[in-house]
């Protein structure tokens, strides 16, 4: 042990670290210029370890015991999820109950608060039953202002969870492990349930995440504890709030206009009105289906299109459909693209290239490349799209400015064509050739009637 080893009263290290808002360079100065204590700054850094001056004390979260009834977790996480040969940015909530273990799951494209209240709905429905409080982190979907327990949760929210029988309750910022559950089902979900298992859509990923969540995972053993899941909850049912099977669904109300074709645009696709009247109506959306509204009567109801599904037109079933078309529904691009594939393989390589791009507004592009096609040869068509593909360009100013390039370097001038000079021979054009100039001067006088002065005809008149 060293003998020379420096030491200073741990009081006047705290009382100097208090003067100096816990700034260390200052703190060594002052040791050295007024308390005449010749100490390193790296010695004065490692006895203010050991001594714990300036550690920020660190409180272990709040250890709670399971009981039955009492307790569930919600929380979201985001994951790159391949849908068919796409990576796809997707958003998971998961409802996990803390004493019996069980799960619901579910995937969404975006998350809000609508899509908070449909998910909680169809878990605990799924459940038929729900714990008394739900934690949750300090998210704005159901927080208005605070954090952990001086949170204030926004009256809507809390209005909804009082229907089901159950409070959100924030945990303390940095406590992530106070719905440790939770997190511990985000990564096996990560390491059990995406990997080796392919997705064709997300409503593929959602019927493979239900059948994981409710029967492969509530029959297989906990670890360590050996707890199966769907036993524990029989167990704690007794101990749940038991939920009317009759509660209606959320929804969220849209008003919205009808055109002169009787229909409605919502979500990039068009629902038609039955009727004649072409007023304002309000459409009610659920998670899976939308109500149409006229002046407080259902007029319509209809199943949500798949994911991904945009510009369809949808009427009634049993009902003739309508024989015009919206006013506003967008043309696609299939004709161009089929027009464009048409024009060589260099295209067709160019496209398949250009349409994987992330971002690119596929409709736009197709008909604005179509639109070039058309003003300039297929030659210096094809030789523009070759080059643009060479240097990844999908701008299209670019790839005008490529085919003007292209066009005055390798494009020949047009051929000059002989014209038989014994036209002006042929007896049509000798009659044309020898007919009197047309008398314009008629043509003048109208020129001076019309710069004549307005107010100086109406005097003539008088």
């Amino acid at each position: 042990m060293r003998s020379d080893k420096i030491r200073i009263d741990t009081e006047l290290l705290q009382r100097l670290y208090r003067q100096c808002d816990g700034w260390l360079q200052r703190v060594h100065e002052k040791l050295v210029e007024e308390e005449e204590i010749q100490i390193s700054y790296p010695t004065l850094t490692r006895l203010m370890r050991e001594t714990g001056i300036g550690k920020p004390s660190t409180t272990r979260c709040q250890h709670v015991p399971d009981e039955p009834g009492v307790e569930m977790q919600h929380d979201t996480t985001v994951y790159q999820v391949r849908l068919g040969d796409q990576r796809t940015r997707l958003v998971a909530s998961l409802l996990y109950l803390r004493y019996s273990k069980r799960r619901y799951l579910k995937f969404y494209r975006s998350f809000n608060r609508f899509g908070m209240k449909c998910f909680l709905h169809e878990g605990l429905m799924f459940w038929g039953c729900s714990a008394k409080r739900c934690i949750i982190d300090n998210t704005n979907l159901a927080r208005l202002r605070g954090s952990g327990k001086l949170a204030v949760i926004v009256p809507e929210m809390a209005a909804f969870a009082e229907r089901y029988g159950f409070q959100f309750l924030c945990h303390a910022i940095r406590h992530p492990n106070r719905k440790a559950g939770e997190e511990r089902s985000f990564w096996t979900v990560e390491t059990n349930f995406l990997p080796g298992r392919t997705f064709e859509s997300v409503e593929d990923l959602n019927r493979q995440a239900f059948e994981w969540a409710t029967v492969r995972m509530e029959h297989r053993p906990v670890s360590k504890t050996g707890l199966i899941p769907a036993k524990a909850f029989e167990h704690e049912r007794a101990y749940l709030t038991e939920l009317s099977p009759h509660l209606p669904a959320p929804y969220w109300a849209h008003e919205r206009g009808t055109d002169e074709y009787g229909y409605v645009a919502f979500l990039g696709n068009y629902y038609w009105v039955p009727g004649s009247t072409r007023e304002d109506v309000k459409v009610l959306q659920y998670a899976d289906r939308l109500k149409i509204y006229q002046r407080q009567n259902c007029v319509a109801e209809y199943p949500l299109p798949a994911d991904g599904v945009k510009n369809g037109r949808f009427s009634p079933e049993g009902q003739p459909a309508p024989r015009y078309l919206p006013k506003n529904r967008k043309h696609g691009s299939q004709h161009e693209e089929q027009r464009l594939r048409a024009l060589g393989s260099d295209v067709t390589a160019y496209l398949d290239y250009a349409l994987a791009t992330p971002g690119i507004q596929r409709h736009r592009f197709l008909r604005e490349l179509f639109a070039l096609s058309r003003q300039v040869t297929p030659t210096v068509f094809a030789q523009t799209l070759q080059r643009a593909r060479q240097y990844r360009v999908v701008e299209l100013q670019t790839l005008q400015r490529i085919a003007w390039f292209c066009q005055s370097q390798g494009e020949p001038s047009l051929p000059s064509t002989d014209v038989d000079e014994s036209f002006r021979q042929r007896p049509a054009y000798q009659d044309g050739y020898l007919t009197d100039e047309p008398d314009l001067s008629r043509y003048d006088d109208l020129s001076d009637e019309d710069s004549t002065d307005p107010s100086e005809s109406e005097d003539d008149h008088e």
